[in-house]
Parts: C-alpha cells; sequence; structure tokens
C-alpha cells in the first residue's frame, strides 16, 4: 500500500462525516488560531462555548491586543493551561505593532508568535490559508502509526520524524490531485484529525467505519489495540491544600497569583499545603491567619489534577468577629458580589460557587 493512496477516500468520507463545528464556517486566521489553542488538551464539546463567548467579545486580533488581562482571563477560566491565554495576548500585541494588524500568512511569520508550535502553525496555515503545511497531533499520529504498522511510540524521536515527513508528504501530494476541488490541503489535514477523533480512537476504535480500513497495517496484523505503544506515564502524587473562604461584613479576602507562577494572574482564597494528614483547619489557620475568634465552617472538598499531580483542596469558611489583619498576606477584601465576576482559579471557581449558591440557599 503506497501512503499516499489513503488521500483521497479520505477526503470523500471527510466530505460526509464531517462535524459542524462554529470555527469551520470562518477562514478567518485569528478565529481558527483562537480555536487550535483552545482545543490543545481540551475536548472539543468543552471548547464550543468557550470559543463563542470568546469570539463574542473578542471578535479580532485588535480587541484582544487592547483588552485588560482580566477580562482576558476571565474568558479563559475553566479552560486549565492559563499560560495559553496570556500567550495569544502577547501574539496579538506583536501581530498589532509588528505586523500591522495582520495575521502572518507565512508559517514563519505564525511559528514566532508567542505560544505557536509546530502543530499550531502548520494548522493554522492550511485550515485558514490552504497551504501545505502538515499537521501532527495526537489523532493524527495514531491514524499513522496504525496506518504504516509503527508498534514505536510516537514519542520516540525517530518515530515523530517520520510522522511528520508522511504527514508532509501527504498534505503536499493533497494538493497535486487532479480534480481542483479535492486540492484542498484545509480539508485534508482536517479530515486526518477528525478520523482520529471519531473513528481511529485510542480504545475500541470503529475499525468497521473506517474508509482506510482496507490500507490499515494494524487492522490486517490484528494490532489495532496495541498500536500505538502508550508512552509510560510519571508516577501521580497525591497533595493535600487546605484553603479559606475568609467572610467579614459581605466581603471576603482573595489574593491574586504573581507572575511566574502556575495561573498567574487568577484570584484563590488564602490556601497552604500541608504534608500532615492529620492536620485540622482550624489548628492551621491559628498558625496562619491569626484570626482571633471566629466560626469556622466546612465548605466543601474539591479533587483536582494538574499533569501528575493529584490534588485535594479542603475549603473551610471563616467568619472572624473582627475584621482581621491578614498584613502577612498580600490580597484584597472584596464584596461577595463580585466573586461571580471574578476570574479565579477552577479549584476555587468551584469553591466560591458553593459559597454563592448557600448564602443564596440554593444549596
Amino acid at each position: 500500500m503506497h501512503i499516499r493512496s489513503i488521500v483521497v477516500p479520505l477526503l470523500k468520507w471527510f466530505a460526509g462525516n464531517a462535524r459542524d463545528l462554529p470555527w469551520r464556517w470562518t477562514r478567518d486566521p485569528y478565529a481558527i488560531w483562537v480555536s487550535e489553542i483552545m482545543l490543545q488538551q481540551t475536548q472539543v464539546k468543552t471548547v464550543i462555548p468557550y470559543w463563542q463567548r470568546w469570539m463574542k467579545q473578542l471578535p479580532d486580533i485588535a480587541s484582544l491586543a487592547a483588552a485588560d488581562e482580566d477580562t482576558v482571563i476571565k474568558l479563559w477560566e475553566g479552560l486549565g493551561y492559563y499560560s495559553r491565554a496570556r500567550n495569544l495576548q502577547k501574539a496579538a500585541k506583536r501581530i498589532r505593532d509588528e505586523f500591522g494588524g495582520r495575521f502572518p500568512r507565512d508559517l514563519a511569520g505564525v511559528l514566532a508568535l508567542p505560544g505557536v508550535g509546530r502543530y499550531t502553525g502548520g494548522a493554522i496555515c492550511s485550515i485558514a490559508f490552504n497551504q501545505p503545511e502538515p499537521i501532527v497531533d495526537g489523532n493524527v499520529a495514531r491514524v499513522l502509526t496504525r496506518l504504516l504498522g509503527i508498534e514505536q511510540s510516537p514519542k520516540d524521536k525517530p518515530v515523530t520524524d517520520r510522522l511528520w515527513s508522511v504527514a508532509d508528504e501527504l498534505v503536499k501530494h493533497t494538493v497535486t490531485l487532479q480534480k481542483p476541488r479535492q486540492r484542498n490541503a484545509s480539508a485534508f489535514n482536517q479530515a486526518m484529525m477528525e478520523l482520529g477523533a471519531l473513528v481511529c480512537t485510542p480504545r475500541n476504535p470503529l475499525c468497521g467505519d473506517c474508509p482506510l480500513k482496507g490500507r490499515c497495517t494494524a487492522r490486517k496484523q490484528n494490532k489495532v489495540e496495541t498500536i500505538p505503544a502508550l508512552a509510560k506515564r510519571a508516577a501521580t502524587t497525591n497533595r493535600r491544600f487546605i484553603g479559606f473562604l475568609i467572610a467579614w461584613r459581605r466581603k471576603v479576602f482573595v489574593q491574586r497569583r504573581p507572575s511566574g507562577e502556575v495561573n498567574a494572574g487568577f484570584w484563590e482564597f488564602p490556601n497552604w499545603q500541608v504534608n500532615d494528614a492529620e492536620l485540622k483547619p482550624a489548628a492551621l489557620a491559628k498558625r496562619e491567619l491569626k484570626l482571633g475568634q471566629a466560626k469556622f465552617q466546612p465548605l466543601c472538598n474539591i479533587n483536582h489534577s494538574i499533569t501528575r499531580y493529584r490534588n485535594r483542596l479542603e475549603m473551610i469558611v471563616a467568619e472572624p468577629k473582627r475584621k482581621p489583619r491578614l498584613a502577612k498576606l498580600k490580597g484584597e477584601w472584596l464584596p461577595v458580589a463580585k466573586l461571580a465576576e471574578l476570574p479565579l482559579t477552577a479549584a476555587h471557581r468551584k469553591a466560591a460557587t458553593r459559597f454563592l449558591n448557600t448564602a443564596n440557599g440554593r444549596e
């Protein structure tokens, strides 16, 4: 089987099976760029409402470049990997200042933007400008390794290099096809990703529905479930945090995460990582907050994961009788009503929502 033989049947399959995604109705490189950044490490169904809200409020490069940081990170709140949002704005400012507000049309110019790597650059250039630039993401890597019968991990450099080489050959072949309507680099690259997302899935792939089933080496060798090889996952680490929602006279105390740290620019409630599994929240509050007389009430426990860390955040509502002096904690007292519009980290947003619902009698 010559690998180029997959192009035409794949394009025909995509024409009849492509999902109706909002960013597929445009060739605006800005809109496509935003969608590709949001889709990194995030499922399509999660991204759709975020992308729609973003495009409504920040519809172009100029509006993103001029937006204040709180607006940007509030729109991103809940998507995680928040450096992506900051890089989007950095790149928008560079496009405004160095490219006259026009999105670069060549791969080198796109790759020069903050937060844009080889995959994202190829996706933007092919989808927005129909340029024959290759892409290899997790879906494409899975499709190609199964088609070619590559049993090693796609993360191994020799395999990675080969996959990019094959992807390059395929997309460049696409734009030389005899029928003009098939010379579509945008459709081919999206078709590869779509096949991996809908049919050639990591587990229980729908081989019977695959337009390339007769060309698939892994299927012929009955190795679909073992190709591609999975990279070894790093061991997970459990961490315990105790946080305090300090409420006093319809105000709450919040802190902003400093630049250079994870989730920089987002707000959260005072919290500490504790290694003592038996430590009581009241004892921690006495040591770190010095609230004096205060009422402590458990609010909620939130389990969340960040890369290899499995975190448990125990949130406590602390209601001091007098306004506490929290000079050692850099933060602000804000009205409770402001919590809804404040950009909070994901776990603390859940805690804030629980607190607001409880205060409003909805729980």
